[in-house]
């Protein structure tokens, strides 16, 4: 079964529905250059709004190391997203398992960069350019996503209800996460996209 990430959050009333849902993660925006930047105190409400068993992944993007320890401190994730130039070092650094992002918009050129985190718990492949945040919508050929990599890929960026389901046929990721494709605008989700997406995703027959 395809794990569903649902992501940028700003307010408790999505959360609760996303969860509702049945998502498997939610993740919070940390990073203050972002549209759907949350402070770590309004995180932290919105993660004491998560049920059990769904994971909480607090994303964040070349800030400072003492920033990324309040937020860990504050907020408690469960997990750190990384989406800038950070060094595998760093980001293993915290104590905290991790996912690292990795932008494909230069496609095939891309690839060798994930190859150069060997402690992250899963790579992210989004759409974006390097050095671009995520959650642009923009999506990259879904093809290149490798197969001879251990661990686990999640696979982002141009997701929408619509299109979800071929890209999971395509890419064959272990997990999805989309912001973007369930939004009215950036951090106020709506609830027909949510609900429609993930529909998309759990009609496709396990692998």
């Amino acid at each position: 079964m395809t794990r569903l990430k649902y992501c940028g959050f700003t307010r408790i009333d999505d959360v609760q529905f996303a969860a509702r849902l049945g998502v498997d993660a939610v993740g919070f925006v940390m990073t203050r250059r972002s549209r759907r930047f949350v402070d770590p105190v309004s995180a932290a409400a919105l993660r004491d709004a998560v049920p059990p068993f769904v994971t909480t992944v607090a994303l964040v993007m070349d800030d400072e190391r003492d920033y990324i320890d309040e937020v860990i401190r504050v907020l408690r994730p469960d997990m750190l997203q990384f989406h800038g130039d950070e060094a595998d070092d760093f980001c293993a650094s915290f104590g905290v398992r991790y996912l690292k992002a990795v932008a494909m918009g230069e496609g095939a050129s891309a690839l060798p960069r994930l190859r150069a985190y060997p402690r992250a718990a899963g790579l992210l492949l989004d759409g974006h350019g390097l050095g671009e945040l995520g959650g642009s919508g923009q999506r990259f050929d879904w093809s290149l996503m490798p197969t001879d990599l251990t661990q686990p890929l999640i696979l982002a960026g141009g997701l929408t209800p619509d299109n979800v389901g071929e890209a999971i046929r395509t890419a064959r990721p272990w997990g999805v996460d989309v912001s973007s494709g369930i939004e009215t605008s950036p951090g106020i989700k709506d609830g027909a996209k949510m609900e429609r997406f993930i529909t998309a995703v759990r009609a496709l027959p396990s692998a």
